[in-house]
């Protein structure tokens, strides 16, 4: 039971006030119990289980109650192993971030942007210690020397930290939740990410084996689209995909996924991206997918894709579409290749972006356009795009007709609502 539930019940009150719980507060325990629980259940070997939480919660003598030595083992068990205050709103399966920017401002989002919550740390030393056990669960060091760190905990959480001074104003905490719901393409229809003719077009993409690129600012839904696509695909299809933390889940038989390493304490034993798309061109994909492209693994990816792996993708940062090309470039700088190497590779690798965008709650498939080296550089001209006020509209652009008669569609029906 979680202390939400035992705060509903009889003695849920009386027990939150024994423990030392603030209202709103996620189940925080006061530190005298935590303390003792804590050294009661660390100083034996083995895991840290509920049960040997709630055989320590009733050695210590306390009179809390039934509902409260729930919610005392609930908060103790989150504390040493979960997410401490925060665990209870990482069970609400709407949630998929949440940030503390302070001891009094924890955030959430389940969808509609961020929403402050009520729920409280006792000060700036809690939110370090949490931080710091999290990140050391993840294999790495949080301290003066490493004030930055970005880790993958099981569970599905990537936990981001950042300390004084680099932060003005404490510890910072960012924990993403990877959730394992893949949405089917009917289902992202049916919430207002695209409409039938758009359906129809992505689903084609991927028959047709097109390369593409996902666009979009963060929390627009990349990876939500990316996973569906790929879900597409010929169930006897290898697909190997490249993350820096793993978050593409697609439902398909056959998927092998790679993850970047992060070095050690002495800063040995790196796995970049880049390297994981080498390693990954000798594992024979049909496809090969990069969960987001944003550093010099772009040559690799571009290579890959023009030696023969086609229908390759991956999500990309951008604010438009028209920006990809400008962002392709910067990325290509990064790994020290020209201009013109990297336009003549992206022409050749790659064929469509789709850019997705978010306002307010809703995320939808704003423009899909056709890559083009034309006279300046790359270009990205308008196929589709979401008509302004229609949940499901759309309208054509000037690379319309070219992208239909690739995938044998008629060019006329980008004419009427899709």
């Amino acid at each position: 039971m979680s202390a939400h539930a035992a705060a509903g019940s009889p003695d849920g009150a009386h027990g939150r006030r024994r423990l030392g719980i603030r209202s709103g507060a996620a189940g925080s325990v006061d530190e005298h119990l935590l303390q003792t629980v804590r050294e009661s259940v660390l100083s034996e070997a083995g895991p840290v289980t509920p049960s040997r939480v709630a055989a320590a919660v009733q050695a210590t003598g306390r009179m809390l109650g039934t509902a409260g030595a729930l919610a005392a083992v609930d908060s103790i068990s989150a504390e040493l192993t979960g997410l401490g205050p925060l665990q209870a709103l990482a069970r609400d399966p709407a949630v998929t971030d949440i940030f503390v920017n302070g001891p009094d401002s924890v955030w959430l989002d389940r969808g509609d942007g961020p929403e402050k919550v009520p729920v409280f740390f006792s000060g700036e030393p809690q939110i370090r210690a949490l931080a710091a056990r999290l990140v050391a669960a993840g294999g790495r060091r949080l301290d003066d020397g490493s004030p930055c760190v970005d880790v993958r905990l099981d569970g599905g959480y990537r936990v981001h930290a950042v300390l004084p001074p680099i932060s003005t104003t404490g510890t910072l905490l960012s924990v993403r939740i990877r959730r394992e719901k893949v949405f089917t393409m009917l289902e992202l229809r049916q919430i207002g990410m695209f409409g039938t003719l758009i359906e129809n077009v992505l689903e084609r993409m991927i028959d047709r084996r097109m390369g593409f690129l996902i666009s979009g600012a963060t929390g627009s839904g990349k990876t939500t689209l990316l996973a569906t696509l790929l879900g597409l695909c010929h169930p006897a299809e290898r697909l190997v995909l490249i993350e820096d933390a793993s978050e593409l889940n697609p439902v398909h038989p056959h998927v092998v996924s790679l993850e970047t390493r992060h070095g050690n304490l002495e800063g040995s034993g790196v796995v970049d991206l880049g390297e994981l798309v080498r390693q990954a061109l000798r594992m024979r994909p049909d496809r090969l997918v990069v969960g987001e492209c944003r550093g010099a693994e772009v040559r690799e990816l571009l290579t890959a894709m023009n030696t023969g792996h086609t229908g390759g993708g991956a999500t990309i940062h951008a604010n438009t579409a028209a920006a990809v090309p400008a962002r392709l470039t910067a990325l290509g700088a990064l790994a020290g290749m020209a201009q013109d190497a990297v336009r003549l590779q992206v022409a050749s690798a790659l064929d469509t972006v789709v850019h997705v965008g978010r306002t307010g709650n809703r995320r939808y498939v704003a423009c899909i356009g056709v890559l083009e080296d034309v006279e300046g550089g790359l270009a990205v001209t308008v196929a589709l795009e979401a008509a302004v006020g229609a949940a499901g509209g759309v309208r054509c652009g000037p690379a319309w007709p070219r992208l239909a008669h690739r995938l044998g569609l008629d060019p006329g029906a980008a004419g009427a609502p899709a």
